[in-house]
């Protein structure tokens, strides 16, 4: 893995467009994913990451003409989300140029998934997408939930998160119900408790307001990406600025 921070814009994905919302709904259009992607790559982002958010529940695969067309337009690794359920579906994203992929309710419900995708195309490959709400009910406080943080499953998040590593996940993106779109800031506690629990690298997601809310994440939430979406679409950050921030924190960041 990289021995730096990682920055990793986020194209989540509804018909062909980026869209974005709060809590997981409320969606808008944020514009071209080619033309997002671009934009992002020349201002230095590490990698793209696309998520087909509404793949799972319209029990649909992801769209790979987007997951092509971006592929094609840009030389940073693209990591590719949303209605990945088997093999076979790994394999055509990786045949259509992604680099890896993130799969979330399919590992949940089928864990051999993850462990036949890391020995088939390589842990680092295999990103386990875990979206949580918070839950004092169980031993970390964090909930597992799937189909695009519709449904609850009464599983401990960090237990989850445990056992992906052991099936051979090689990096975690935990995504908080709490915090997503609210740019009010990461949850740096289910961040910090996988990234503990599990020693994988850990993608902040879900709630990036501020640049001190992504210095935050890798201080105390111990992420080693950050992972952002409203605040680059509608250019309240940029790249380059942040990189600036962190690398003055002393926070290591790509010269790219």
């Amino acid at each position: 893995m990289a021995d730096y921070i990682r920055i990793i814009p986020c194209l989540d994905l509804k018909d062909g467009r980026v869209v974005k919302g709060v809590h997981f709904v409320n969606l808008r259009d944020a514009g071209d994913p080619v033309e997002n992607a671009k934009v992002y790559e020349n201002e230095g982002a590490d990698e793209i990451a696309m998520l087909d958010i509404t793949a799972t529940v319209e029990r649909r695969k992801t769209d790979m003409d987007v997951v092509r067309r971006v592929a094609a337009a840009v030389s940073v690794p693209v990591t590719v989300g949303g209605g990945i359920s088997s093999l076979e579906d790994i394999a055509r994203i990786m045949d259509a140029g992604a680099s890896a992929v993130s799969i979330s309710s399919a590992a949940f419900k089928n864990p051999t998934l993850i462990s036949e995708g890391a020995k088939r195309f390589r842990s680092d490959r295999i990103i386990v997408a875990i979206d949580v709400d918070r839950n004092r009910d169980l031993p970390s406080g964090y909930e597992v939930y799937v189909d695009g943080g519709r449904t609850a499953t009464a599983a401990d998040a960090v237990e989850f998160a445990r056992k992906a590593k052991e099936l051979g996940a090689g990096q975690l993106l935990p995504t908080s119900k709490a915090t997503d779109g609210t740019k009010a800031g990461y949850d740096l506690a289910i961040t910090r408790a996988m990234a503990e629990a599990t020693g994988l690298p850990v993608i902040a997601s879900g709630g990036a307001g501020s640049l001190e809310h992504m210095y935050l994440a890798v201080v105390e939430g111990k992420a080693s990406a950050v992972l952002a979406a409203s605040v680059f679409h509608s250019r309240e950050i940029s790249i380059p600025e942040l990189k600036k921030y962190l690398s003055e924190r002393g926070v290591k960041v790509s010269r790219r």
